[in-house]
């Protein structure tokens, strides 16, 4: 699989012993009009790094979409709880963390955190599911799930 050039630019972020890292700034277009990121725009941060994550252990959006695995398949996030302990504001440089909390069957639970520095801003938990063409789900490979769980001793 090609790698897209993320690991020679950095842009993905970097996976880690427990699962994966990535810095973002905020920007003026993920603040409302105080200067705060508006709610929403978490949502695309944790996206960010979860994408990200997938990339870097070789899952790709692109090769799924194209069938590269024998048929077409997509994610879809299921389920998601997100607690707002804290606001990032304009400028801030935020660590998206993800890591695989569970797989089984169809769908892989991840958990996330957001930081500025050692301060913890958003923490959620995302269930999401591959499905098929036909939008019916599709068991987690085997093969990806040595992937996304870390040995366990």
């Amino acid at each position: 699989m090609a790698d897209h050039g993320e690991r020679e630019t950095g842009l993905s972020g970097e996976l880690t012993e427990g699962g994966h890292r990535l810095s973002a700034r905020v920007y003026y277009a993920d603040t409302d009009f105080s200067g705060v990121v508006y709610h929403a725009r978490y949502l695309e941060f944790l996206e960010r790094g979860r994408s990200d994550y997938l990339r870097l252990c070789g899952v790709h959006h692109t090769e799924l979409a194209d069938g590269a695995h024998g048929e077409k398949i997509v994610w879809v996030v299921r389920r998601m709880e997100i607690d707002f302990r804290s606001s990032a504001r304009m400028d801030d440089v935020l660590t998206i963390e993800t890591r695989t909390a569970e797989i089984s069957g169809a769908r892989i639970v991840m958990a996330q955190r957001i930081r500025r520095g050692g301060d913890l801003l958003i923490e959620a938990r995302v269930e999401a599911a591959i499905i098929g063409a036909n939008g019916r789900p599709r068991r987690f490979p085997k093969d990806w799930i040595g992937r996304f769980l870390p040995a366990r001793d």
